[in-house]
């Protein structure tokens, strides 16, 4: 999976389509030979007062030069003005209901910064939630995203008009086990010119009273959709974001996660888009919608039959005078940085890409555009190891590392600049069985907060181990041919005796297990490392080891045997092995034609559990409650084919994911708490990962291996990741915008928050031993003295300087470099991972040395990133001065150097910067005119 965020062309969830990028030459750069040019053009001066003259302008011209290109680097690799340096503050916002619903209380808990990404939204002061049957029919809550101006409707309560809400989009068939009316999950109403009942509309459906008519929905380019609005051209069942059904348990209280949308996701809504008011352009801001449903009636006494559903659409007249609307803040979507602007390229791992969309808008006003493209980290690094040119690659491991590579000859400078993790992610939601306890039931159709697993349960997730995992395969008491194995299998993880031990309520639990259930976990296709690190901490479990070798487990489970790693129990007759894995494969060849489907087509593995293209498309899908299993036979379709039934039905959903920690948070999963080696169940958090963090081991790129991760509260999928450049592959203009890059990263790219620039939800900060590593690689980048760029796998090994010698501060490889731990008193001295000399590793077979130049997303239009960055007309600080400033003392040093002796000055800044003012090369038409024996 490839996916490209570009800095000038936002991206919101991180994919865009490709850029055409050019060099990039700085004005400060061009600027200071035709200074010197200018200055010694003209007739020759003749005699030794114009001669020592002539030299003492020399060098202040070329002095000057150096600083000003100095301090333009500095100001460049500071914060700049658009970023925060501290988090913000909360955003969430409370409001009350009105009439009927006075005593409720609703809260968003983020309202500004907003991207594609999900908010929580809770409730209090409800009345618990009644059903007609299966039908939810009094005291819910349905939630919407609107946009548009208030509509002046509601003074005490500003919000949109009706008919420019997100709603409407429920099932048009197979509504058997759907628990709307038609109504209260539609925009369709009845006219009535004095409505009695909730519902009645005042305007729409007058031209059939006898009918239902339909709330139109405007688009925000102004089309309006005026009937089939269930299931229109702009959102449809699988895309719309709204919330048909919430419901308020038995304390009154009700909490639901709400997929906020930006112009990417629902480009009819536009939100975030930048639009022109008044003169000042900003994000197009939207609304999010409540409507209660209660259980009285407009004449307000109770609904007299409760045997039937008594709510209406909540886009009618009627119920929307109760709704509350809350105001939503964006990001800018669209245009970030300069259109047009050069740009430095940045590929690799997906779990930088919510810190690098972060990143960028912050790094936009700075004149440097970072574009990001996503790629599987084996792939990275073997696309470093071939083109050193390939600029800057975000990697876990250090070249080299994976079998049969071998780290390119020349120097490697890594920078750790983040700290994440791989989770599993979920939304179960609960229902309880029949002659559960009242303790159960009251909880009905809330979410499960957390689950605890061990790695053996993963492996059967993995390995398609439980008895509905090949589906159809047993049917009652019969097996098919080679699949008696599953027949004494748990049904699904919910049912297995195992996962029950561990989390009890289960047993309690009613749950369909199907394969868009509980049978398998959503995995993103293609190798990663995160798939290496979940496969490592299942082979350092001793019973997971023995379960996948063909052992039983205590309940007398087996693996399926396409999965074994003992050979003899593998039909392949080839042992399946983890230890070198990094994908998720689907090795079971079951195909078959679905049972009870009447169908004409077999679905195989991976119809049942299709891949996600990436970790964050899983965790879009899980929030979704979506699956994408194509379960239901269309036989009227031309041809006939299997389509999507949408996703899962409110209260009962269950979707388990493989995705990375900032992907959850993003989107609102729970998340799994995994037993570590040292026996405890711990859930990712910033403490959890710096825990982990401090047992990394291995030299260049120290890793954190779930071995490792022992500490009592260290979480074990905890991965931290590293920026690898070759310097000697790219120029020193290059080298100096990613040392900026990386400059940032470890400074207010370390601050947690929501806004632009900050480091977003999913991450741990960074520790100070590793911020430093991070700035030492960046000052390795910019000292650099190595051959200029040569062709991939040539150059002398270390640089000029021979690389490293080891110590606390290591950030490079290659010579005798070494790495170090997260305290900076460890790694290796002795250039481990620089290789053997060798000219570079091959990519492996299937590998591709660069990115796609195509978008790959599966939401539609390209999701693209959602950051603001503003590009101020000066920066409010001291940074102003940075180039007049630098320029000054490099007139100063441009005098004085011939006095101190040396080719470098290291000058002193504010807050704890310094900056090297190199040796000056001049130009050989300047050179020319020295004296002789002086360059």
């Amino acid at each position: 999976m490839r996916r490209r965020i570009t800095g000038s062309r936002t991206t919101g969830a991180r994919t865009t389509g490709s850029r055409t990028t050019g060099s990039r030459t700085t004005g400060a750069g061009s600027t200071g030979p035709g200074g010197a040019r200018a200055a010694v053009m003209g007739p020759r001066p003749r005699g030794n007062a114009m001669l020592r003259m002539r030299r003492l302008l020399l060098r202040v011209v070329a002095g000057a030069a150096a600083g000003a290109l100095a301090g333009l680097g500095v100001a460049q690799a500071a914060a700049p003005a658009s970023a925060a340096g501290t988090a913000t503050g909360s955003s969430a916002v409370t409001v009350s209901g009105r009439g009927e619903f006075k005593d409720m209380r609703f809260t968003v808990d983020q309202t500004t910064h907003l991207t594609s990404q999900a908010v929580t939204v809770s409730w209090s002061g409800g009345t618990p939630t009644t059903f007609a049957g299966t039908l939810f029919n009094t005291d819910f809550v349905q939630i919407m995203q609107c946009w548009g101006d208030d509509d002046g409707t509601v003074q005490s309560n500003p919000g949109p008009s009706r008919t420019q809400c997100q709603y409407g989009a429920s099932p048009t068939t197979d509504r058997g086990s759907w628990p709307g009316n038609d109504y209260d999950d539609t925009r369709r109403v009845f006219y009535s010119a004095d409505p009695a009942n909730y519902g009645q509309d005042d305007r729409y459906g007058a031209g059939n009273p006898n009918a239902p008519g339909e709330v139109p929905f405007k688009s925000v380019d102004g089309t309006v959709i005026t009937s089939g609005t269930q299931n229109n051209a702009f959102f449809n069942r699988n895309t719309t974001n709204e919330v048909d059904f919430a419901r308020t348990g038995a304390d009154g209280t009700g909490k639901e996660y709400f997929e906020v949308q930006t112009a990417n996701e629902a480009p009819h809504l536009g939100c975030g888009v930048p639009v022109t008011v008044n003169g000042g352009t900003r994000p197009r801001s939207c609304w999010l919608v409540i409507v209660p449903q209660g259980h009285l009636d407009l004449d307000g006494n109770p609904y007299a039959d409760h045997s039937q559903v008594n709510a209406g659409s909540p886009v009618s007249s009627t119920n929307w005078k109760n709704r509350v609307a809350i105001p939503l803040g964006f990001n800018s979507v669209g245009t970030n940085c300069a259109l047009g602007a050069d740009e430095r390229a940045t590929v690799g791992s997906e779990l930088a890409a919510d810190a690098m969309t972060s990143w960028q808008a912050a790094l936009c006003p700075t004149g440097t555009v970072y574009g990001y493209t996503e790629l599987g980290e084996p792939d990275t690094r073997a696309r470093l190891t071939a083109d050193g040119s390939a600029g800057l690659a975000f990697t876990t491991r250090a070249l080299g590392a994976d079998a049969g590579t071998t780290a390119p000859s020349d120097q490697t400078v890594y920078a750790p600049v983040a700290l994440s993790g791989t989770v599993i992610g979920f939304t179960v939601e609960r229902r309880p069985k029949a002659g559960a306890p009242d303790s159960i039931r009251k909880l009905a159709g809330t979410k499960v907060e957390s689950v605890d697993l061990t790695p053996r349960l993963v492996a059967k997730l993995l390995t398609e181990s439980y008895r509905n995992s090949p589906w159809g395969a047993v049917l009652g008491d019969a097996a098919a041919t080679g699949y008696d194995w599953a027949k004494h299998n748990p049904a699904g993880l919910a049912s297995d005796p195992e996962f029950i031990s561990l989390n009890p309520e289960f047993a309690d639990l009613s749950v369909s297990e199907t394969p868009s259930t509980d049978t398998d976990l959503i995995t993103s296709l293609g190798h990663s490392d995160s798939a290496r690190a979940l496969w490592q901490w299942i082979l350092a479990d001793k019973d997971a080891r023995g379960f996948l070798a063909g052992e039983t487990d205590d309940w007398g489970a087996k693996v399926n045997p396409y999965y074994s790693t003992t050979a003899s129990r593998n039909p392949t007759g080839i042992a399946f092995d983890p230890a070198s894995s990094d994908d998720y494969p689907k090795s079971d060849p079951w195909c078959t034609i679905p049972p009870g489907t009447d169908a004409t087509v077999k679905q195989c593995m991976t119809d049942f559990h299709p891949y996600v293209e990436d970790m964050h498309s899983g965790a879009l899908h899980t929030r979704r409650a979506d699956t994408l299993w194509k379960s239901s036979w269309d036989a009227l379709a031309n041809p006939p084919a299997f389509k999507s039934p949408g996703p899962q039905t409110v209260g009962s959903r269950f979707v388990i994911t493989v995705t990375d920690a900032a992907s959850a948070a993003r989107y609102g999963l729970q998340t799994a708490r995994l037993r570590n080696t040292a026996g405890t169940f711990v859930g990712p958090s910033a403490s959890s990962l710096t825990a982990a963090a401090t047992g990394v081991t291995g030299s260049g790129a120290p890793e954190i291996t779930p071995a490792t991760a022992d500490a009592e509260g260290a979480y074990p999928l905890a991965q931290l990741v590293y920026a690898a450049v070759r310097p000697a592959g790219i120029d020193a203009a290059a080298r100096k915008d990613y040392a900026a890059l990386l400059r940032y990263a470890a400074g207010d790219g370390q601050t947690s928050g929501a806004d632009p620039g900050l480091l977003p939800a999913g991450y741990a900060p960074l520790s100070a031993g590793l911020r430093t590593r991070a700035t030492t690689a960046a000052d390795a980048l910019v000292d650099y003295k190595g051959p200029s760029p040569t062709p991939s796998g040539s150059g002398s090994t270390g640089g000029s300087s021979g690389g490293t010698t080891g110590g606390s501060d290591s950030a490079v490889s290659g010579g005798s470099g070494g790495g170090t731990d997260d305290t900076g008193t460890g790694g290796s001295t002795d250039g481990s991972t620089g290789g053997d000399g060798g000219s570079g590793a091959t990519p492996s077979a299937g590998a591709s040395t660069k990115p796609s130049a195509a978008a790959s997303y599966d939401g539609g239009k390209a999701v693209e990133t959602t950051a603001l960055g503003t590009t101020p007309d000066d920066p409010a600080n001291s940074l102003r001065y940075a180039v007049p400033v630098g320029a000054a003392l490099g007139a100063v040093a441009g005098i004085g150097a011939p006095f101190a002796g040396g080719g470098r000055l290291r000058l002193p800044l504010p807050g704890g910067r310094a900056v090297t003012v190199p040796a000056v090369t001049l130009p050989e038409w300047l050179r020319k005119r020295l004296p002789s024996g002086r360059s």
